[in-house]
Formats: C-alpha cells, structure tokens, sequence
C-alpha cells in the first residue's frame, strides 16, 4: 500500500511510459522528421487561414452578427490547436520520454482545451442557429454583451477542461490506473473525458437534425405561397449547412479518438490502441485544415473577403518596399534636380492602391 500510494512528482515521463508498457518508441529518425516536415506545413496553413477567418470576420461589417463571432471564436480555437500541434510534433518522439511531468502537462493541456473550445463553440452555435431558425430569422437578436459572455465562458471551460488532470485528476500517485495512450492520465479520467465529449456529439447531432426537419417543413409550406421572397427565406439554410458541415467534419475526425480513448480507460488490452495513435494524431490536425476550407466554400462573401485581404496585403507589402526605396539617400545629383519626383510617384503609387 506504501508504494501504491507514492506520488512520483519529480520522475521524467520515460518512467511513466515503462510504466504503461510502452517499452518501445514508434517514431525512427526518419518517420520523426518527415512529422515534423508535413506538420509544420499543415500547421502554418492552419494558421495562418485561421488568422484569415478572424480578420475577415473582424473587417467585414456584413459578418458583424452573433453567428460570425461565434466562427471567429471556432477560428480562434483552431487557431489555438495549430499551436498545440506545432508543441507536440517537436515533444514527441525520444522527445516525450524526456519532458518532465509538468511539460507533459502543457503538451496534453493544450490539446485538450483546443478541443474543448472547438467542441463548445458548436454547442453554442448549434443553439445560436436553432434560436434564429426557430424564429425564421438569418440571425438571433443575442447581444454583443451577451456574445462576449458566452465567449468568455467557452474559454474558462476549456481551460479547465484543459487543466484537469493537472488539477489531480491523474495517476501519479496510482500506477495502476494509468492509461497506456496517456501515461500519467486515470483510465477513469479518459471515461469521463471520451463520454463527455461523446455525448455533446449527440446532443448536437440532435439539435440540427430539429433544425433541418423544421427547415424543410417550414419551406414545403412557404414555397406555394411565396415566388420572389423564397430566396430571401432561404438565406438561414446557408448558414445551416456551412454549420453542419464543420460540425460532420468534426464529428467524423473526432469520433474515432475519442473511441479509442474510452477503450483504452476500460483497459481493453485486446485492442491495441496504440496501433491508432499515429492515425488519428492525422484525423486530428486534418480537422483544422478542413474548417478554413469549409467556411470559404460554403460562403461566397468570405471567400472574396479572404481575396480583398490578400490584394491588401500584397499591395501593402509593394508600398512597403516603395516606402523604403524613397527612404533610401539621395546623391548629389538627384538631390540638386529630381528630390521632388520620388514624392510624385509614391502620391501616384497611393491613389492606386485608394482605388483598388
């Protein structure tokens, strides 16, 4: 019972990884960096088209509306979990048996509060949408105020989703309940977690299957009755379908690692979860790469708002390197006869860009 009962604080997750039988790592040199390679590529498109779909939200006053900052805030935490992948795809390996349990923490954290944050952000839209199509409107009458309180409380539960199993909710002072895909995490923690997140899968699934029957009910009525005005009617089934189609991709990358995981906290030894590991490590960051992708398929508006940004940037970066060629120091010549033609053309190079 004493030894059951000592914590191990202070050892380096290769203990932890022994512990949970993990004798052998699976990533050889090469494998480890052709990850890192094609990560980080994926990892800079989530970025930076996450960074887009703020600033397009941010800019565009069309999209000043209750659902648009609900999308940034989905953005946001997609955002955030290109920075938890770009963490763990250089923690991992020979790596990870080397962090201290603190920066497995971190490592863990991080991926968990993206994805509570990405999965409590579709909650609330899915509730947001079901309000305004309930009452046949494009958008709900939420407040900003009350936007920002909901965004907030995304936030500080994800956070302490995230914090959870540093908070004491592990298995350093039990062995015997450690997980094998997550060494220093409870199987009953892994439960919690995977049902959880299970559940609130359904629950969603549930309120947009509400939704498009009342959608299709509600249009089959109207469309006899209505000739020019239907398209008008129809506009809150495009945003519908823009949801529910980051919603299926979310569902369909995420199901399978959440299975997994509730296998692994049942101590099914017969499974082989960490045959999937690798796999679902994919689905995971594929899942960020295809909700950009997604928004600006489904929404024309903030697919030409992603091109005014990149003919603002571009132009930007040319006046940029016009700005410093007039700043550079004038000879003797031009500085007798031609000191005011520079300014000409960078006046001229101006109005362009004002027009465009």
């Amino acid at each position: 019972m004493a030894g059951q009962n000592q914590c191990h604080y202070d050892e380096p997750m290769g203990f932890f990884y022994n512990n949970s039988k993990q004798v052998k790592d699976e990533w050889d040199s090469t494998q480890l960096i052709l990850v890192q390679v094609v990560g980080s590529l994926f990892c800079c498109f989530i970025l930076l088209s996450n960074a887009m779909v703020i600033a397009a939200i941010i800019t565009n006053k069309r999209f000043h509306y209750p659902f648009y900052y609900l999308l940034a805030n989905l953005a946001a935490s997609d955002f955030l979990a290109g920075i938890a992948y770009v963490y763990l795809m250089f923690n991992t390996g020979q790596v990870s048996r080397k962090l201290t349990v603190n920066g497995y923490f971190i490592r863990q954290g991080l991926l968990d509060t993206s994805l509570s944050a990405s999965l409590a952000n579709l909650l609330v839209i899915a509730l947001e949408r079901y309000i305004s199509v309930m009452n046949w409107k494009v958008h709900s009458n939420l407040t900003k105020r009350r936007v920002t309180l909901l965004i907030i409380l995304v936030w500080a539960i994800s956070i302490f989703m995230g914090a959870v199993p540093s908070l004491g909710w592990n298995c350093i002072c039990n062995l015997e309940d450690c997980s094998q895909l997550a060494p220093i995490f409870s199987r009953s923690y892994l439960i919690f977690w995977s049902v959880s997140n299970l559940v609130v899968f359904l629950v969603m699934v549930s309120i947009y299957m509400r939704i498009y029957t009342y959608v299709k009910r509600k249009t089959s009525v109207l469309t006899p009755h209505t000739s020019g005005s239907i398209n008008r009617k129809r506009t809150p089934i495009k945003l519908i379908k823009t949801v529910m189609a980051v919603l299926g991709a979310f569902v369909i990358c995420w199901t399978p690692g959440l299975v997994v995981l509730l296998l692994d906290g049942l101590h099914c030894e017969k499974c082989k979860v960490m045959h999937f590991k690798r796999w679902l490590l994919l689905l995971a960051v594929l899942n960020s790469v295809m909700n950009p992708c997604i928004y600006s398929y489904k929404d024309e508006e903030m697919w030409t708002t992603f091109k005014n940004l990149l003919r603002c940037i571009g132009n930007g970066t040319r006046r940029q390197r016009s700005s410093r060629a007039n700043a550079r120091p004038l000879s003797s010549a031009q500085d007798t006869g031609t000191s005011q033609q520079p300014s000409e053309e960078a006046k001229s190079d101006d109005q362009g860009i004002l027009k465009t």
